[in-house]
């Protein structure tokens, strides 16, 4: 199983979010601490100086011939968010009748308040983040004051989530700046991706312009070093293959004739000489057909010459060529393809070629379109391609592994591989898949001929 690996544009903008969301989340977890520290250390403050006015208060009821400590609690303005509690003589004393108060007053704190006299401390009382300040009045009494921090906790979950959205809207962005900088960074290299595309598909004139980017002028000079080699090699296996195949036309020529007057001349030939001569016509005309098919070859690397055909008939008229009969062709619609003329009807030559030869005959031949696309079919009623040869099927000589397999050898082996050369000129594909019912179907996609 191939493993799955993130393209550059995925990892450049995965990287601009972790950063930003790294960023900003540090930020925020910077300024949260920051902002809840503050808070809390004002709010402890106030407690301790709240704390202390109340102390005094306290204390100085104390010092009366008899104290009324609960009256003195009730006479403190402690608003609705502190409670006062007051121990002593080993009782507990408070603002109303409420002495279970005094269960939020650590042990710890109240060692404390004895050793040092004073003591503050934070903790939660009923899910409720409190803070407890204690103040020794005297040996035997001690003030404690509770002070419940529901307002400031609410202040900072509302400051966390805000800082929350802030990182994630932060490392939204991020994504958003990473994506716009992959799409400026790439599009040099989509120009090289048209290029190399416009090459495929046989327009050697393709090129980049250096002054686009200083940054990549070697990278577009190489490119186009690299074309041109290309099309000059490209040139020169044309011109070679046009010019072997023209040099062998004339000694084909005067062979051809030769071999007409022998084989017009066979009854009176023994019966040798006359399978001999039977022979020699038969390779000629082989010769004759491989010797076209070639220079046809040294042709397809030219930019296809397209033009409005009337698909249909083309399709009807590659068929009489052949000899076979016209109602095979199954054609919905009378439409216009933008294609070139020479080179598709030559596909639907070779395909039926290919039917007849070695396929049993064609039985059908379909044009059809959906949107903008076009696509021909040829069916034959022949043994079909083996599934393992359909990947070379369409190259150049496999006439031996393919051809054969399917019965007959008389082809050239160049047939299928013109097929594929003048379907790619197109910026189409071809295909060998498994008629229903037995045989081979041919599948040629013109994207854009409609």
């Amino acid at each position: 199983m191939s493993r799955w690996r993130a393209g550059l544009r995925t990892r450049v903008v995965a990287g601009f979010a972790a950063g930003a969301l790294t960023l900003s989340a540090s930020m925020a977890l910077v300024s949260y601490e920051v902002t809840r520290s503050a808070l809390i250390g004002g709010r402890e403050r106030s407690a301790v100086r709240s704390a202390t006015f109340d102390a005094r208060v306290v204390a100085a009821g104390l010092n009366t011939d008899r104290p009324d400590i609960a009256a003195m609690l009730r006479s403190l303005d402690t608003g609705g968010n502190r409670r006062v509690l007051v121990f002593h003589l080993g009782h507990w004393y408070a603002r109303n009748a409420d002495s279970g108060a005094a269960t939020a007053v650590p042990q710890s704190l109240q060692r404390m308040v004895s050793d040092s006299g004073q003591g503050i401390q934070r903790l939660r009382v009923d899910g409720v983040p409190v803070v407890v300040v204690g103040i020794l009045l005297t040996p035997a009494t001690a003030l404690y004051e509770i002070d419940y921090l529901r307002e400031l906790d609410q202040t900072l979950r509302t400051l966390g989530w805000v800082l929350t959205l802030v990182a994630s809207a932060v490392a939204v962005g991020g994504a958003g700046l990473g994506w716009y900088a992959t799409r400026y960074v790439l599009r040099p290299l989509r120009s090289v991706a048209d290029a190399a595309q416009g090459i495929t598909a046989g327009d050697l004139s393709a090129r980049l312009d250096p002054a686009t980017d200083p940054d990549l002028e070697r990278l577009s000079t190489s490119f186009n070093e690299m074309v041109d080699q290309l099309s000059r090699r490209i040139e020169r296996d044309r011109r070679f293959a046009a010019d072997v195949s023209h040099e062998l036309r004339s000694p084909l020529q005067t062979l051809a004739a030769s071999a007409s007057v022998l084989e017009r001349r066979r009854d009176q030939l023994d019966e040798r000489t006359a399978t001999a001569a039977g022979l020699v016509v038969a390779e000629l005309d082989r010769f004759q057909s491989l010797v076209d098919d070639l220079l046809e070859l040294s042709r397809g690397d030219l930019p296809a010459q397209l033009a409005p055909v009337d698909i249909g008939e083309l399709a009807r008229r590659a068929v009489q060529r052949r000899g076979l009969d016209p109602a095979i062709v199954q054609c919905a619609e009378t439409v216009r393809w933008t294609v070139d003329r020479r080179r598709i009807e030559q596909v639907l030559v070779n395909l039926l070629d290919n039917a007849v030869t070695h396929g049993g005959g064609p039985v059908a031949v379909r044009v059809a379109g959906r949107g903008r696309d076009g696509s021909i079919e040829v069916d034959d009623e022949g043994p079909g391609v083996n599934p393992a040869e359909r990947d070379v099927i369409f190259d150049r000589f496999v006439r031996g592994r393919s051809s054969g397999a399917r019965g007959n050898d008389a082809g050239t082996g160049l047939g299928l591989s013109l097929v594929a050369q003048h379907v790619a000129a197109h910026g189409g594909r071809v295909a060998v898949l498994d008629r229903p019912g037995g045989g081979a179907r041919f599948r040629i996609e013109l994207p854009g001929a409609r």
